[in-house]
């Protein structure tokens, strides 16, 4: 397998020799039948399709399922490395958690002039219902997703943060298990770290989070939009892993100051709601009166110390990507340390010498929408049409608050199994951390998503994008 020059490949030195992560894989494989290999692919996406696992693409006549494609090569990374990231991860998710505490109580950062306070005035994703309250246990972002992409040895970034409803780890699970079933004898080989005990996990850390009003073992639901939600399936799949309750609006009803769900006997207290509906749909009462998704009175409930919301309602300010900008000052701000995990370069489209800069080099740069996610409403430069350039150009000329640009990178290479054998294909890594009272807990591994086309940048899965297992080796 050969890789560009310009590109570091996770799997091979730049003399062709294999990387000691890698050694024990590569002796694997280089020891397999190709015809064997290949039957062993066709049967992983078959049994993907068979489980269901799919997603929504939205933006055409009408939502469509598709299947995300699954690469059967891992992706490996040593215990020293993992030990290095897990310190940066765990540094910027405690400095966000504190960051959403300080955002709706005193504003000590906007106070001390190291955030403009205008970045909140006018975000949507800042609510005023938030304001002078703290959640159960002082924790704002239970679950939250870091995107990584690494360009050398030793140069991890952080691409974005994903704090309102981090998805994607029930093909983290998911790819593990397809893995293990396919080659057991490849576990025996490697000694990678575990990632099927994340849903007992997730259990464990959402209940450490009940109100004080919960009993001794706290009833954690978890509540979807439906079946028409673009991550049902990973809704249906975590509740039924955690031995939660799969609840929709409609279940949920305010009775006594509690929330609680119906049951065959009557309503039940709910002390714990792991929601993957929006702020928005949240609470009729409070935000969009039309909205059938939420439960009306949740948000009087929660304010009451009556139920703990995973995530915090509010959240999605972290998710804001002119916030992120200012990510390096807030881990400083509030660890008083130097962030271990930095930034990608970030140029401000709001701020006028940033603007001139970007519009000056559109087509070399990747500018995203302050509020966009998923690969949708971004500009690649270099893969764009003049075109397609021009028109964006005159979206951010419209509209500068609304974007961000950075520099295309040179994202690392991972192998993926083609006709042909190995081939080189971009990734980045989303690790999922846990947030309790006591604890911040850091899943050894996390979703690779990886770009499938040739020379592609984008890993996202609504753009083409594919996933494959992430293996963290043991000491």
């Amino acid at each position: 397998m050969t890789g560009s020059a310009d590109f570091f490949n996770e799997m091979r030195e730049p003399d062709g020799s294999v990387r000691p992560a890698y050694a024990d894989y590569c002796k694997w494989y280089d020891g397999q039948d190709p015809k064997l290999l290949r039957r062993k692919h066709d049967e992983a996406e078959t049994n993907f399709r068979k489980t269901g696992i799919t997603f929504n693409v939205y933006g055409e006549d009408e939502a469509e399922e598709r299947l995300i494609p699954f690469d059967m090569v891992p992706r490996i990374i040593d215990a020293a490395e993992w030990r290095r990231l897990s310190r940066g991860i765990e540094q910027r998710v405690s400095a966000l958690n504190a960051f959403m505490h300080d955002l709706y109580h005193r504003q000590e950062i906007v106070r001390a002039g190291r955030l403009p306070e205008r970045l909140l005035r006018n975000n949507e994703a800042w609510l005023a219902n938030m304001v002078g309250f703290t959640p159960p246990g002082g924790v704002y972002t239970h679950i939250v997703g870091i995107d990584l992409v690494r360009t050398g040895p030793d140069e991890f970034f952080v691409l974005e943060d994903n704090a309102r409803t981090p998805s994607g780890v029930s093909y983290m699970l998911e790819n593990r298990e397809t893995m293990m079933a396919m080659f057991p004898e490849l576990f025996l080989r490697c000694p990678v770290e575990q990632v099927s005990d994340y849903p007992r996990r997730l259990a464990k850390s959402l209940a450490a989070c009940a109100p004080e009003c919960a009993g001794e073992r706290p009833v954690v639901a978890v509540l979807t939009p439906g079946i028409y939600n673009s991550a049902y399936f990973e809704h249906a799949f975590l509740a039924d892993q955690m031995g939660a309750e799969l609840v929709e609006g409609s279940d949920l009803r305010v009775v006594d100051g509690r929330v609680a769900m119906r049951t065959t006997s009557g309503y039940k207290a709910v002390d714990v709601i792991y929601r993957r509906v929006d702020d928005e749909f949240l609470d009729p009462l409070t935000f969009n009166p039309d909205s059938v998704l939420g439960v009306p009175g949740i948000m009087d409930v929660y304010r009451a110390g009556g139920v703990t919301i995973a995530n915090a309602p509010g959240t999605g300010v972290c998710d804001d990507k002119a916030i992120y900008s200012f990510m390096p000052e807030i881990v400083e701000f509030y660890t008083g340390e130097k962030p271990l995990l930095p930034n990608v370069e970030t140029w401000r489209c709001a701020d006028e010498e940033s603007l001139k800069y970007v519009l000056d080099n559109l087509e070399e740069l990747v500018v995203k929408e302050v509020h966009g996610s998923g690969g949708y409403g971004m500009l690649v430069g270099p893969a764009a049409s003049k075109k397609e350039v021009e028109e964006f150009r005159a979206k951010i000329v419209a509209k500068p608050d609304n974007y961000i640009a950075q520099p295309t990178l040179s994202l690392s290479t991972c192998p993926i199994f083609t006709k042909k054998g190995l081939a080189p294909r971009h990734v980045d890594l989303r690790p999922y951390v846990l947030v309790s009272p006591d604890k911040i807990d850091i899943t050894p591994g996390g979703l690779t998503r990886v770009a499938l086309k040739e020379g592609s940048l984008v890993v996202n899965s609504s753009q083409g994008g594919g996933t494959k297992d992430t293996w963290v080796l043991k000491d």
